[in-house]
């Protein structure tokens, strides 16, 4: 039986993780001796690990990575790979190096200051693996690159590469010992290759995979809006970052407000910026028209009810909340942004415009306004297939 192992840096409620999860579901027990290895060691959706996959880390926290409780976890983690494997200089160096990296274009990040240290601090797996798998960016791809050993490594990229924040320098050529890589939108592939042209052959395109039926069933479950509000109701799903852009879709709504639509935006997700975020909705005095409802379980039936669905991102790779939202049919505005205009067609089964608070209000009210509208992107979005068996066939033809 092939052994094929799966690395990721976090199993925490998000994109990523449950486009893994669903890889995941889809790999035959009967071929196949499947583990994951969790770098943080720590994330909510460790329940939702399918049977047959074997967790490798000795312990595991199951406490959300952005609760408090959470983040003292990750800190004592964060020291424990501090010291665990030795090397201290090299780790103190990676720091520093990332850090000078990353003043010199203005944005410290704190998780990607820690990436190499903590893939250098990870726990060793003393046994060969037939495929090896880097599921993330970042830590993910170091500890793979440098402290798997494997016959066959892969690497997945789910982001525009630059715009994240990631160098050459910080990386050290850990892709040279990959022996394909695949980014999961074709505007993945192509800004990653700009970062790193000379491994074009081996990159390729894998879009995430999603289960429909297991979307549309889940949607039926009990849950969602619990408010009583009468009006109509904007959602947005993800986590509380930069990245999504949630400072300008506040301004937006600000817009909405005053034009005198009766909406009410809500935000599912949990994230560092909620402080921020708290403060720039009491600014403008939206505290009941942009609600931060933080994490759920289940999101499906929010998709279901909603009359909206933004999605105004900064850069995104391919974006598991569109694909979802589309999946039950609903109405969705994007940012025109790397990843968000590969999945929607404008006018069509969606909506493109600006990343400014004008545009995103403008088809927000238009959209509002026109139910027929609506209804034609809800049936269009609805119709797509999304199943995509043949990135699944790529990765395993090399085992």
């Amino acid at each position: 039986m092939k052994k094929i192992l799966f690395v990721v840096n976090t199993l925490g409620r998000a994109g990523v993780e449950t486009a893994l999860l669903e890889l995941l579901r889809r790999l035959d027990s009967s071929e196949y001796e499947v583990s994951l290895y969790v770098i943080l060691a720590q994330g909510e959706m460790i329940g939702e690990l399918p049977s047959h996959v074997k967790l490798k880390n000795r312990r595991f926290n199951s406490q959300s990575v952005m609760t408090g409780k959470g983040k003292r976890a990750i800190a004592v983690t964060i020291c424990s790979s501090f010291f665990r494997n030795g090397g201290y200089p090299g780790k103190i160096h990676s720091i520093v190096s990332n850090f000078a990296d990353m003043e010199r274009t203005g944005k410290i990040q704190t998780e990607k200051l820690l990436w190499r240290m903590l893939s250098d601090g990870a726990e060793r797996l003393n046994e060969v693996f037939d495929l090896a798998v880097a599921y993330l960016e970042g830590a993910s791809a170091y500890y793979v690159a440098d402290h798997v050993k494997a016959r066959h490594k892969v690497g997945f990229i789910h982001i525009d590469y630059r715009s994240a924040g990631y160098t050459r320098r910080m990386d050290r050529d850990c892709f040279r010992s990959f022996d394909r890589i695949f980014g999961v939108s074709d505007e993945v592939r192509e800004h990653f290759l700009l970062v790193y042209p000379e491994y074009a052959t081996k990159t390729k395109v894998f879009y995430n995979m999603i289960d429909q039926e297991r979307i549309r069933r889940r949607a039926q479950e009990r849950g969602g809006f619990a408010d009583g509000y009468r009006g109509a109701r904007i959602l947005t799903v993800g986590r509380l970052t930069y990245q999504k852009a949630y400072d300008i879709a506040i301004e937006a709504m600000k817009l909405v407000k005053d034009a005198g639509f009766d909406a009410r935006w809500y935000v599912l997700g949990e994230g560092d910026q909620r402080r921020q975020l708290m403060k720039k909705i009491a600014s403008l005095s939206l505290q009941e028209e942009f609600v931060l409802l933080g994490a759920v379980t289940n999101p499906y039936p929010y998709y279901m009810q909603a009359d909206l669905y933004v999605h105004a991102t900064r850069y995104e790779g391919k974006s598991i909340a569109i694909q979802e939202a589309q999946t039950l049919g609903c109405a969705v505005i994007a940012s025109d942004r790397n990843g968000n205009r590969e999945q929607i067609t404008d006018g069509q089964d969606g909506i493109l415009c600006e990343l400014t608070p004008r545009a995103i209000a403008k088809s927000i009210m238009e959209l509002l306004q026109d139910k027929e509208k609506r209804k034609a992107l809800r049936r269009a979005a609805a119709k797509k297939d999304m199943t995509q068996p043949q990135g699944l066939r790529m990765l395993l033809e090399l085992v």
